[in-house]
């Protein structure tokens, strides 16, 4: 009975440490994604990433003169027709200067209308010579007057300047822009207002250098939004950017080559009931050639 005890006790020492190690064991979980991932409707595909953009592409507004806001007459949203106000700047200092150079037009105007009078009674007393030296004088006043004229329009035209206007139809994407704060003429890192026309609205779809000669003029797309993908809409072929571009979106994947370049696909989005943005990312599926380039 006693050489049986030791044997016993290795016996359940096993069983516990067996158990122990199992139960330490990481239990994998099947776990499902939020949302299937989207499906191609076509046989022979091309994947990519669309950003749906203005139809009219995004229009940059900046400024002509570098200046302090005044007023901002748009908010995000705001729809415009062409030629309305978006922002002032404060040009105080140019009406200043416009009176100064409108007060010299008068001034102008005065000399050249004394010196006409003159003339004419000069012409009734003397003799030939004189009436030439006095129209020497009348062209010295003539040609100052013009000069304060054409100094007097700039200065219109720089405060005229000062209100930047819609350049077309189009919907406020971004403000920017805040009363108080300086805008300067030269080129900053984002637009003080983003403008653009959103209905219809297009995509433009970065297709990897390697599959572009598989992408046909007219081929037809899918665009799937990202998050739920039985929100789909028909894409419609418009055009392709001639210019192959450097990707700019990489996945940070160690095997993902960086000089990768894409052909630039632009889409129309054919339903407009979708909630859709500009900037939104979709998901699209364009109808493409077989691998060895025969047609479907």
């Amino acid at each position: 009975m006693k050489r049986l005890i030791l044997p016993f006790i290795g016996i359940l020492a096993a069983l516990w440490a067996t158990f122990s190690v199992a139960r330490t064991q990481p239990r994998r979980q099947r776990t499902e994604p939020p949302a299937p991932p989207p499906v191609s409707d076509f046989p022979n595909t091309v994947a990519a990433v669309g950003l749906v953009e203005a139809s009219t592409e995004n229009i940059s507004v900046g400024s002509p003169l570098d200046g302090v806001v005044a007023r901002v007459f748009v908010t995000a949203g705001h729809l415009v027709n062409a030629g309305d106000p978006l922002f002032e700047l404060d040009a105080r200092h140019l009406r200043a200067d416009l009176a100064v150079r409108q007060q010299a037009v008068a001034v102008a105007r005065a000399r050249a209308a004394v010196a006409e009078a003159r003339l004419q009674d000069l012409k009734r007393q003397l003799e030939f010579a004189e009436q030439v030296k006095d129209r020497r004088a009348i062209s010295a006043e003539e040609v100052t007057r013009r000069r304060s004229a054409v100094e007097t329009a700039a200065a219109q035209v720089e405060i005229e300047r000062s209100t930047v206007r819609a350049p077309i139809d189009a919907e406020v994407l971004q403000v920017k822009l805040r009363v108080g704060e300086f805008a300067p003429a030269a080129a900053t890192s984002g637009p003080l207002i983003l403008l653009g026309r959103s209905k219809p609205l297009h995509v433009r779809v970065d297709v990897d250098e390697h599959e572009g000669w598989r992408v046909r003029p007219g081929a037809e797309a899918t665009g799937h939004l990202r998050g739920n993908a039985d929100l789909k809409t028909p894409l419609r072929f418009v055009r392709f950017e001639p210019f192959v571009i450097p990707k700019r979106s990489l996945t940070g994947d160690s095997t993902e080559r960086v000089d990768t370049r894409v052909l630039q696909v632009i889409y129309r989005v054919e339903r407009d009931d979708l909630p859709l943005f500009v900037g939104q990312q979709l998901d699209v599926f364009i109808d493409a050639q077989k691998e060895h380039g025969a047609e479907r």
